[in-house]
């Protein structure tokens, strides 16, 4: 009776036989003993393999290949002495296959140079005294007696012709191969090269620039890395690049080289062969293939890219017809990647049973889906096979579908299908088991990277205003673009419009320090902060320092900067107050441009006792304001003075009556390293200016009588009718009783005349708002003020005023020849 260990020893000793066979059936193949050497990865589980041998005076065994982990995680040298105590010397001089496990390589410092990693070594000699196979393994126990009777195999098939076959110092070459002279940059290649690199032998002038420049620029720095002396002399090197081709696309190339040392009287040279990445080996190498999607998956950061990444790296080496990418939410799979992402070519079922943009399917449509989910195995059906259709028609010829595992539970699935018949080879199935973990985890990294991105756009949206007013006698348009740096973090710009009384309009833009969730919340705070002392009718300088106190008072470890411009849109002024903020900059309407000197204070949050100066601006009609953030005018490569600068000018250039089309042109120059906020403001002039008056009450008996007699001045010269002067009189009468009985301290009239609405106001030193009574008894001696006023005004209504309020009503007037305003309740 054969042992289980003895069966398990034939299959793999066979599976080394036939992949041995395979690979070295073609002695020509450049990468053949790189591929032999993944062997060693893939039947024995070592984590380095590499080849060391003898040099051109045989004193020293040098590194020229390896596969797996870098040499370097275990403290592996590039060349040992041929003679000497280490177990590459003591193997290559005996020609006795040398097992260390880790205590042993403990007492043998010539073995490794780190003595911390834990790992089993194995030297086997190569036929012929060729050389030396070096294996690592890290695994408990190191390499058990199945192990090494695989590496016995890989040895004996390794064959060592020269490094690079065909390639003389001097002379023709072979089609692939190129002699490159270390001192001069003069460099001989094949036809095939330049083939490669779409070029003609009459074109060639010989110079290794010539080729570079037709190399990707981003592949350049590494590309030249390799023709280092110092570099090559360690050993030989491999390296992809991309080169682009006459259609502008790119093509990968790999080049392998190794430094020739330099002969009397001549000059190094580096020596080697590129050809066609795509060439070079099999659509299906377990270890390369598994390493480019590792790679592709550590730099993923959406579920889109984690598709993207899946699809490239499987379904062209695998030729397969389409794949299917799904996450598993509450035995529902929510698809996310299909490839193809025509309709057409994926199952009836799908089309009819699923909504058009793949949203989810109930796991428990496909039974078979959901037995391989619980399992948690990848499963791999060839044709024929009976399946339900949902899965039968995605693979006729074959399908594969792996269970993406991750953090301990089934995070989705990915489906594999194949039209025509497909043969499942071993390496095609160590390369979908392992495809399956890595997509997994990222997977799953991705998803959060989404729910958090989509959390930080909410975020954002939300503490920004969703659309600007509409402005009296001007117009403002405003830009937000987040920073492209950074992954997730949020910033904290902002900016905001807010309408005042008296058609004065509050431009505020600010920026809080940092990128993070407490600073978006900070900006939140800041942004609500400032509306609501505006609002509360305080003149600039006191928002800014209300804020500031705040600020302070919240101990928050953050600051944040601040401009803030109170606009008067009648008269064409404003205020401005800065907080360590950039200052506006003015467009004027003959196009010249200024930046505002404007005094500023120290940024918010900073000092608890700061002033805030105020500065004053002129604006003509056609002016266009601007205010910004530093993500818009500071870069790298230049200082914010010459980025305010450049933002001038820039805005001088452009033109006005298109103001967002203005905003995007400055976005456009944007460097996207930080956020950036934008506020333009163009000021048109109001086209009808209100007439105003006003008149401070003095608490005599007569007030009200000496109220109502400015009133009837004022109004009489306004062209008042006196039906609706003694309308505007009676609510005069009202508001200012109320005010001197129920308050203390000034009170002031004003009287507003705009078309035809006239706006009665009286502001009071108290907050408290006055409240209509629900209902009033006839014998009831007061309290039918506010009930007058409603009656008698078209609306009425309170604001708070610099820590009082104000109370309104509004008139309309009839035209000449009216006795009612049409919209006005009759007593």
């Amino acid at each position: 009776m054969v042992s289980e260990g003895a069966a398990v020893r034939g299959i793999r000793t066979e599976r080394a036989e036939i992949a041995l066979e395979t690979l070295t059936g073609d002695p020509g193949a450049p990468d053949r003993l790189r591929r032999v050497l993944e062997q060693a990865l893939v039947l024995a589980g070592a984590s380095f393999a590499g080849v060391y041998t003898p040099g051109d005076d045989g004193t020293v065994l040098r590194l020229a290949e390896s596969a797996g982990l870098p040499r370097t995680f275990f403290g592996l040298r590039d060349a040992y002495p041929a003679v000497g105590q280490s177990p590459a010397a003591e193997a290559h001089g005996t020609g006795r296959i040398r097992w260390l496990a880790p205590e042993e390589l403990a007492d043998c410092p010539e073995a490794r140079r780190t003595p911390s990693q834990e790992f089993s070594l194995g030297v086997l000699p190569l036929p012929a005294r060729a050389g030396l196979l070096t294996v690592v393994s890290e695994r408990d126990g190191g390499f058990d007696p199945e192990d090494r009777a695989c590496l016995e195999l890989i040895a004996g098939a390794i064959a060592l012709p020269a490094p690079f076959p065909g390639v003389p110092a001097t002379g023709d070459l072979p089609s692939d191969a190129f002699s490159l002279a270390m001192d001069t940059g003069r460099i001989e290649v094949g036809d095939g090269i330049l083939g490669l690199f779409g070029m003609d032998r009459d074109e060639f002038d010989g110079k290794v620039e010539t080729l570079l420049g037709r190399t990707v620029p981003e592949d350049v720095p590494a590309l030249m890395s390799v023709v280092e002396a110092d570099h090559m002399s360690i050993g030989d090197r491999e390296l992809e690049f991309r080169i682009l081709d006459p259609t502008g696309s790119p093509r990968w190339l790999r080049l392998r080289g190794r430094m020739v040392p330099a002969a009397e009287g001549g000059s190094a040279r580096l020596a080697g062969t590129v050809a066609d990445a795509s060439t070079l080996r099999s659509d299906v190498t377990d270890v390369a293939r598994v390493q480019r999607l590792a790679a592709a998956l550590a730099t993923a950061g959406t579920v889109k890219d984690v598709g993207q990444a899946v699809v490239t790296a499987l379904r062209g080496p695998l030729k397969a017809d389409r794949i299917a990418l799904a996450e598993l939410e509450n035995e529902r799979l929510v698809v996310t990647v299909l490839d193809p992402p025509e309709a057409e070519s994926w199952p009836e079922l799908w089309r009819s049973e699923w909504r058009t943009e793949w949203p989810d399917a109930p796991v428990r449509a496909m039974p078979t889906l959901a037995a391989v989910l619980r399992e948690g195995r990848p499963r791999i059906w060839p044709a024929p096979t009976t399946l339900e259709p949902a899965l039968a028609e995605v693979g006729p010829g074959g399908l594969a579908v792996l269970p993406l595992p991750a953090g301990g539970r089934m995070a989705g699935a990915c489906l594999i299908g194949w039209d025509s018949p497909h043969d499942f080879g071993p390496d095609e199935r160590a390369l979908l088991t392992a495809s399956a973990g890595l997509a997994g985890e990222a997977l799953v990294r991705a998803h959060a990277f989404d729910a958090e991105h989509e959390l930080v756009g909410m975020l954002q949206r939300a503490l920004l205003p969703r659309r600007l007013p509409r402005l009296p006698g001007a117009v403002a348009v405003a830009r937000y673009l987040p920073t492209t740096a950074g992954g997730l973090e949020v910033g904290g710009d902002w900016y905001d419009v807010i309408p005042l009384i008296d058609n004065h309009v509050a431009l505020v833009i600010g920026d809080v320090q940092g990128h993070s969730a407490a600073a978006a919340t900070l900006m939140g705070q800041m942004r609500t902060a400032l509306r609501a002392y505006a609002t509360e009718g305080h003149t600039p300088d006191v928002v800014v320092s209300h804020a500031n106190r705040l600020l302070v008072d919240m101990e928050s470890d953050l600051f944040a900067t601040c401009c803030y411009v109170d606009v008067d849109m009648e008269a064409g002024t404003a205020w401005c107050v800065r907080a360590g903020h950039l200052p506006p900059v003015l467009r004027h309407p003959d196009g010249t441009t200024e930046v505002c000197r404007t005094d500023g204070g120290p940024p918010l949050g900073v000092l608890d006792r700061a002033d805030f100066p105020m500065t004053q601006l002129s604006l003509r009609p056609g002016t266009l304001l601007a205010l910004t953030t530093d993500g818009l005018v500071e870069s790298p490569d230049a200082d914010i003075d010459d980025g305010m600068l450049r933002f001038a000018r820039d805005l001088g250039a452009s033109d006005p009556s298109h103001l967002g089309l203005v905003a995007d042109g400055l976005l456009g120059n944007a460097h996207r390293t930080d956020d950036v906020a934008l506020l333009l403001m163009r000021y048109d002039g109001m086209a009808v200016r209100p007439l105003r008056e006003s008149w401070t009450v003095w608490r005599v008996p007569e007030a009200a009588r000496h109220a109502r007699r400015f009133s009837r001045r004022t109004l009489r010269s306004w062209g008042v009718t006196d039906d609706a002067m003694d309308t505007g009189l009676l609510v005069v009468s009202e508001l200012v009783t109320n005010a001197l009985i129920h308050t203390d301290g000034p009170v002031r009239l004003d009287l507003t005349l705009v078309d035809h609405r006239l706006r009665i106001a009286v502001a009071d030193a108290s907050p408290r708002s006055p409240v209509k009574p629900a209902n009033i008894g006839w014998e009831a001696t007061g309290g039918r003020g506010i009930l007058l006023v409603e009656a008698m005004s078209s609306a009425w209504g309170t604001v708070p005023v610099s820590g009082g309020k104000q109370v309104w009503a509004d008139l309309v007037l009839p035209d000449r020849g009216d006795t009612v305003a049409p919209d006005r309740p009759r007593n």
